[in-house]
Parts: structure tokens; C-alpha cells; sequence
């Protein structure tokens, strides 16, 4: 289970777009949240979620890990870099954005 992908996580300028554009291309299901064209795709194996107004469209890959504070501080003792967590999202569980000792772009991702 550790290292699996386990959540993918788009960031979009224009979230309708974007969410038209992945359930269109894949026959993905999207499911909004909010009034900001913010929501979630329901793909095979995954959830992917998408939240709008983000000036760097991108796309954060998430990391399946058993022990979300292990893994932080190991990506810490490692060299890399942990921001401060999310809030534990109901449904979805608990998220760390991170970065590698280069400066590359990704999360943790506990269920």
C-alpha cells in the first residue's frame, strides 16, 4: 500500500473547463463541490480532485501512505520539504503537500 498512487489533485484557472475537458476525455463522472466549479472525478481506480482560481494550472500526484506523520518526517529527514497539513477532509482522509530536495511537487495521502 505505501506508495501507491492513491489521489491525483488538479489545480485549474478554469475549473468548468477543465472538468468538462476530463469527464469528456475520459468518461470520467464529476461530481462539483462548492459554487467555484470545484468537485472530484470518479475515475476507475482513483478519486481526482479539482479546485478552480489557481493561477498554475498543474497537477499534484498524491502518495498512498499507512502513517501520514512517519512519512512526513521522513520526506523531512530526506532532504525534502513538508507544508503545514490540510484539514482532514471527510470522505477523502488526510493530505500533506510536499516537495522533493529539488523543489518537485507532490502529497501524501492518508485514507
Amino acid at each position: 500500500m505505501n506508495g501507491e498512487v492513491g489521489y491525483i489533485e488538479f489545480g485549474a484557472s478554469e475549473a468548468a473547463i477543465t472538468s468538462r475537458f476530463f469527464a469528456d476525455l475520459f468518461n470520467w463522472p464529476f461530481h462539483a463541490m462548492g459554487n467555484q466549479g470545484d468537485g472530484w472525478f470518479e475515475t476507475p481506480n482513483i478519486k481526482a480532485g479539482l479546485h478552480g482560481n489557481d493561477a498554475g494550472n498543474h497537477a499534484v500526484i498524491y502518495f498512498r501512505v499507512s502513517d501520514i506523520e512517519k512519512s512526513a518526517a521522513q520526506v523531512r529527514e530526506l532532504g525534502g520539504e513538508v507544508d503545514e497539513p490540510g484539514s482532514s477532509e471527510s470522505g477523502f482522509g488526510r493530505f500533506y503537500n510536499c516537495r522533493d530536495p529539488q523543489g518537485l511537487r507532490f502529497g501524501l495521502f492518508q485514507a
